[in-house]
């Protein structure tokens, strides 16, 4: 089983912008379902994902993540993150 704050960071690591937009992550394994629970975190907005075992186990081999990719993108669709750094970039040409 994978230590919480290393698998926060591996997250980090794969979901760079999770970091670079504010996103707050925390997870803790529920040893009675064998499950990790992923919460994501930006302002009133969360998210909660469930990994099983064996998918939280290919995050940390950095191999993939599928589950949680869609809950970060959702997060940043529903936080405006996507929309505000299109305008950013629009503007500055």
């Amino acid at each position: 089983m994978h230590d919480s704050k290393k698998f926060c960071e591996k997250l980090k690591g794969i979901y760079p912008y999770i970091d670079e937009c504010g996103i707050d992550v925390e997870a803790e394994y529920d040893e009675a379902e064998q499950i990790w629970i992923v919460d994501l975190k930006k302002g009133d907005l969360e998210l909660r994902t469930h990994l099983d075992l064996e998918e939280a186990n290919r995050c940390m081999e950095g191999k993939q993540c599928v589950s949680l990719g869609l809950q970060v993108a959702e997060m940043r669709a529903r936080s405006g993150i996507e929309v505000q750094q299109r305008k950013a970039d629009s503007t500055s040409d």
